[in-house]
C-alpha cells in the first residue's frame, strides 16, 4: 500500500509506476483505492463510473479498469454537497457531515471489492487518500490504515519534498500513527526532488536514524509526465502560470470551480506549437485562438460563477466577434439557450439561461449516462473542416439530455455505445463550424481529429503547422517506470512483498535514464 503524508504528494503516479514495473516483471497486477474524492472520472467497459486515477493506473498495469478498483467515488458539488458513487452508480447526494455518519455502511462493499481483486491478481497496489493521521477522521477510516490492516498490507509512506518540510511530513506522520500502524510502515519514499539527489544523502540518514524506517527511494520531480491527474490541485500551477506565450496557437480552458476531467486537455498540452492556459479571470482571457468550456460536476452553479466573474459576457462577446468556442459535456450544456432541472437533480435552481451560443436545451434527469462511445465526424466546416469521416472514440458521463433546435447540426455520429451498435448523433455545431459542443470526453486523445482541428485553427490564424504530436499514454507509463526503477530500491520492495520476479523479467536499459530533469 502507498500512503502519503498529505494530498498531492504523488501517490497516484507512484502507484502507476509500480503497476507498470510489476507488469514488466511478469506479474498480473491491479490498482485499488477504496474511496476516491475527485471530479476526474472514467467509464468502465460495462458502463460504470470510477476515478480517473484508477483507470490510469489500470492502463499502466495493462488491464482493463473495473469498478472494484475504486468502489467509492465522491464527486463534490456546490454548497458542500457531494454525489456518492458506489460500485460505479450514484448511491446518494449528501452533505459532508451526513456522509461521514453513513460511510460505515460502505465497509463491507469496499472490502468485498478488494477481496475480488486479490483473488484475480498476483499483486494489488493499494493507494491511500490524503493523510493517514487526520486524527478527527480516523474512527470512520475507509481508505488508509483500516484498509492496510484488513489486507495485512505493508505500507510505503510518501512525502513531497518540493512542498517543503519533508522531515515534519514523514517523521511527524510516522509519530502520529498508532504502534501497530507504525509497524506496518516498511519504507519511506521522498518524492518530487529537484536537482542532484546526492545532496540529500544526509537527509536520508536523518530520516532513517530518527525513525528506524529505511528510505526506499528519492524520486525526482518529473516534468511533462502526460499522465492523467485526479486532483484539481494540479491545476493551481497551470492557472497561476503567467509566462509569455511562445507557441503559435493560444488555447484557453476556462477553469470552472467544479471542473471535471481536465485530463481531456493533456494531448493539447503535449503539442509543441500549442499553449494551453487555464483561466478563471477576465483579465487573463485575452484573445485566444480557441476557448474551451470543459466538463463540470455542477453546470448551473459554474455558469453562475462565469456570470459573476464577468467571464460569461466576455466569452459571448468574443464568440460573436469570431473567436472559436468548444464546449465539452457541462461546457456544451452551458453553450445552449437554456438548462432545466425540474427535479432539482443538480441544484435548487429549476432553470437557468445558457450562454445562447447554440440553439439547444438541456434537461437534467436522475439517471446518469455513463458509457464508452465510438463514432465518426460528420461535420465539415470550421473546426471540423476536412475531418468528415475521421473515427473518434471516447466516453460519456453526464446527467443531462440535450435537445437540438431547428436548423442545427451535430458534429459527430455515434456508431457504438458500450457493446451496442447505435445510429445516433452527438453534440451541436453552428453553421460556420466555429462554435461547437459535444458530450464526448477524450475527444483530443484522437490524434487524427486533434491534428485536423489544430490545423484549421492555424489556417484561420494564417500559418501552416510544422509539428505533429502523437499522444501516447503507454509511452508515458514506460517513461514513468524507467524513472521509478532508477530511483526506487526495487529489490527491497520485492523483499517486503515476499515475492521475486521470474528470471525472464523485464530489464531496464543499461544506460542511465536522466531525461526527466
Amino acid at each position: 500500500m502507498i500512503q502519503g503524508t498529505m494530498s498531492s504528494v504523488g501517490k497516484s503516479l507512484l502507484v502507476a509506476a509500480l503497476c507498470r514495473i510489476f507488469k514488466q516483471d511478469g506479474f498480473r497486477v491491479a490498482p485499488f483505492k477504496a474511496q476516491n474524492m475527485a471530479l476526474n472520472s472514467f467509464v468502465t467497459r460495462d458502463g460504470l463510473e470510477v476515478g480517473r486515477a484508477q483507470a490510469m493506473q489500470a492502463q499502466a498495469a495493462g488491464v482493463d479498469v473495473t469498478v472494484e478498483m475504486n468502489p467509492v467515488l465522491i464527486k463534490p458539488e456546490a454548497d458542500a454537497f457531494a454525489q456518492i458513487v458506489v460500485m460505479g452508480k450514484p448511491w446518494a447526494r449528501l452533505p459532508a457531515g451526513e456522509y461521514i455518519r453513513r460511510r460505515s455502511e460502505l465497509w463491507s462493499i469496499v472490502t468485498r471489492a478488494l477481496d475480488t481483486l486479490r483473488a484475480q491478481y498476483d499483486i494489488v497496489v493499494i493507494e491511500g487518500a490524503g493523510s493517514p493521521v487526520e486524527l478527527n477522521l480516523r474512527r470512520g477510516d475507509l481508505v488508509n490504515m483500516a484498509i492496510a490492516e484488513y489486507a495485512d498490507a505493508p505500507v510505503l509512506l510518501v512525502g513531497d519534498i518540493d512542498r517543503g518540510g519533508i522531515f515534519a511530513q514523514l517523521l511527524g506522520t510516522y509519530a502520529l500513527l498508532e504502534g501497530s500502524e507504525r509497524a506496518r510502515v516498511k519504507g519511506f519514499i521522498v518524492n518530487k526532488f529537484r536537482g542532484d539527489a546526492r545532496l540529500f544523502e544526509d537527509g536520508v540518514k536523518i530520516l532513517e536514524e530518527r525513525s528506524g524506517v529505511p528510505v526506499l527511494g528519492v524520486v525526482p520531480f518529473i516534468r511533462d509526465v502526460n499522465i492523467a491527474d485526479e486532483d484539481s490541485v494540479a491545476l493551481e500551477t497551470l492557472t497561476a502560470d503567467r509566462r509569455p506565450l511562445t507557441a503559435a496557437l493560444d488555447l484557453v480552458v476556462i477553469r470552472l470551480p467544479h471542473i471535471s476531467n481536465f485530463d481531456d486537455f493533456d494531448p493539447l498540452r503535449a503539442e509543441e506549437d500549442v499553449t494551453v492556459r487555464f483561466v478563471d479571470r477576465v483579465d487573463d482571457l485575452g484573445t485566444p485562438d480557441l476557448i474551451i468550456l470543459p466538463g463540470t460536476k455542477t453546470t448551473i452553479a459554474d455558469l453562475q460563477f462565469l456570470r459573476a466573474r464577468g467571464l460569461a459576457a466576455h466569452i459571448v462577446e468574443l464568440a460573436r466577434a469570431g473567436t472559436p468556442i468548444l464546449g465539452i459535456c457541462g461546457g456544451y450544456q452551458m453553450l445552449g439557450a437554456q438548462i432545466l432541472d425540474p427535479l432539482r437533480v443538480e441544484s435548487n435552481e429549476t432553470e437557468c439561461a445558457g450562454l445562447g451560443l447554440l440553439p439547444v436545451v438541456t434537461t437534467f434527469a436522475p439517471e446518469k449516462q455513463t458509457v464508452r462511445a465510438r463514432g465518426i465526424v460528420i461535420a465539415n466546416e470550421g473546426l471540423f473542416a476536412n475531418a468528415r469521416g475521421v473515427e473518434v472514440v471516447g466516453y460519456e458521463i453526464h446527467m443531462g439530455r440535450t435537445i437540438l433546435g431547428d436548423h442545427i447540426a451535430s458534429p459527430l455520429r455515434i456508431t457504438m455505445r458500450g457493446e451496442n451498435v447505435v445510429d445516433d448523433t452527438d453534440g451541436a455545431v453552428d453553421a460556420r463550424g466555429w462554435i461547437a459542443g459535444t458530450y464526448l470526453h477524450g475527444l483530443f486523445d484522437n490524434d487524427a481529429l486533434r491534428d485536423v482541428m489544430l490545423t484549421n485553427l492555424a489556417a484561420r490564424k494564417g500559418f501552416a503547422r510544422t509539428t505533429r504530436a502523437r499522444f501516447d499514454r503507454q509511452a508515458a507509463y514506460e517513461r514513468l517506470a524507467r524513472i521509478a526503477r532508477e530511483h526506487l530500491k526495487m529489490d527491497a520492495i520485492y523483499q517486503i512483498l515476499g515475492v521475486r520476479p521470474s528470471s525472464s523479467v523485464f530489464r531496464p536499459p543499461s544506460s542511465v535514464y536522466r531525461s526527466h530533469q
